[in-house]
């Protein structure tokens, strides 16, 4: 009984190493010298190669999510099922002409796609995959995520003015606004986490929360200020990845297509693909922060492996962005702009409040109590009273002469 035990934590064990047994393996045919510096290209490599093709995966899975919430058919030519629909797409982006304008800046014009996704794919770095899944274990990891993510509002401002266009500049101007104004109350629903963990390390951060309690896990989200800072984080990531609906500079009816406006062939297929990776990312960090990361949900299934756990998270976030996509209108910018200066930054500079108050008060049925209460009130009364309908006038219109 003692042997079948330990060979089935062995199983369990490798099961839940395997990429990092990989890795070592296959490095171990290089020099000493060598292995440091290829286990880097090779978890470079997996990264690069992983989450591009599951972005492919989650278009297919998109168009047919979207096509059953309207009643119609998605993507069924192309392969069994319309599964190589992505395959398609690509091949038609990098075969379609690369038009430039005369007029554009062209070394800008050119770098901003690339600056995007990059800078996206740097923030992989530090988010853990799995147990000893990370590629760089830094003290600082959620700062270095937020240092990468605000180059991305570089790379856009730089689409819309190296275009040369008012409609791409105008875009790009509204995305730029849109991404600072939530970005504030991104970082500020991430500090509850800090104070809780006592760390910016994301590894900690998990570990933290990897403990139970009658079976049931220690994740933040399961505590008021936890709760209340994971659906601030949750609209403002929504919004910063310009997603239903925030899309607004992206609205083909008011901006053309936005800041992307003069990009074509496969330039502006890197920003299809840079706003899907920017989903996974802020997936998988909101999944760090607040749901346990790569810990399993119950004590009694710690043997599933812990990457099988972290990408259920991460793709269960993508199905509620799929989700909201195909139920929610798109707001106008006067309201996006007012639902974040008036809503949401009040609601996480009170939610650090609270996050104070539930670590001092100590042990007790009362912190709850308290903390609860704050909140629910607070949601109440900026709901009713910061965002009231505007009472607007009767609609007129004018010929231009």
């Amino acid at each position: 009984m003692t042997a079948t035990a330990s060979f089935a934590r062995s199983i369990i064990e490798t099961s839940d190493q395997i990429f990092v047994l990989l890795k070592q393996w296959l490095v171990s045919f290089l020099p000493a010298a060598w292995q440091p510096a290829a286990g880097v290209v090779l978890c470079v490599a997996a990264i690069v190669g992983l989450f591009p093709a599951l972005f492919a995966l989650t278009t297919v899975l998109e168009r047919k999510g979207l096509g059953r919430i309207q009643n119609r058919i998605g993507p069924n030519r192309v392969g069994p099922l319309g599964l190589l629909q992505p395959l398609a797409d690509g091949i038609k982006s990098l075969t379609k002409e690369d038009i430039v304008p005369a007029r554009a800046d062209w070394a800008v014009h050119f770098l901003a796609p690339l600056v995007l996704v990059v800078a996206v794919f740097m923030g992989f770095a530090v988010v853990p995959m799995g147990r000893n899944l990370v590629l760089v274990d830094m003290d600082a990891g959620l700062l270095f995520y937020f240092a990468m993510g605000a180059s991305t509002e570089l790379a856009i401002f730089m689409a819309g003015w190296s275009s040369r266009n008012k409609y791409s500049l105008l875009g790009a101007m509204r995305a730029v606004a849109q991404m600072i104004s939530y970005e504030v109350a991104l970082l500020l629903s991430t500090v509850v986490v800090v104070m809780m963990a006592g760390s910016l390390s994301l590894t900690k951060i998990v570990a933290a929360q990897n403990q139970y309690t009658w079976g049931l896990p220690h994740w933040y989200i399961f505590t008021p200020w936890g709760l209340a800072g994971f659906l601030m984080y949750a609209i403002a990531t929504t919004a910063e990845t310009n997603r239903s609906p925030f899309d607004l500079p992206e609205g083909e009816s008011e901006l053309v297509a936005g800041y992307h406006t003069e990009y074509s062939g496969f330039k502006f297929a890197l920003f299809f693909l840079g706003e899907y990776l920017a989903m996974f990312s802020v997936s998988g960090l909101g999944a760090t922060l607040f749901l346990g990361g790569w810990s399993a949900p119950f004590s009694f299934l710690t043997w599933v492996p812990s990457w099988i756990w972290f990408f259920s998270k991460l793709m269960l976030s993508i199905f509620v962005f799929i989700w909201l996509r195909g139920t929610l209108p798109r707001l106008r910018q006067d309201q996006l702009m007012n639902f974040a200066w008036k809503f949401v930054l009040p609601m996480t500079l009170l939610n650090l409040l609270v996050a104070g108050l539930w670590r001092f008060m100590g042990e007790g049925w009362e912190r709850w109590v308290l903390c609860t209460a704050i909140l629910v009130v607070a949601y109440v009364v900026m709901g009713r009273m910061g965002m009231r309908r505007e009472h607007f006038g009767p609609r007129s219109y004018r010929y231009a002469e």
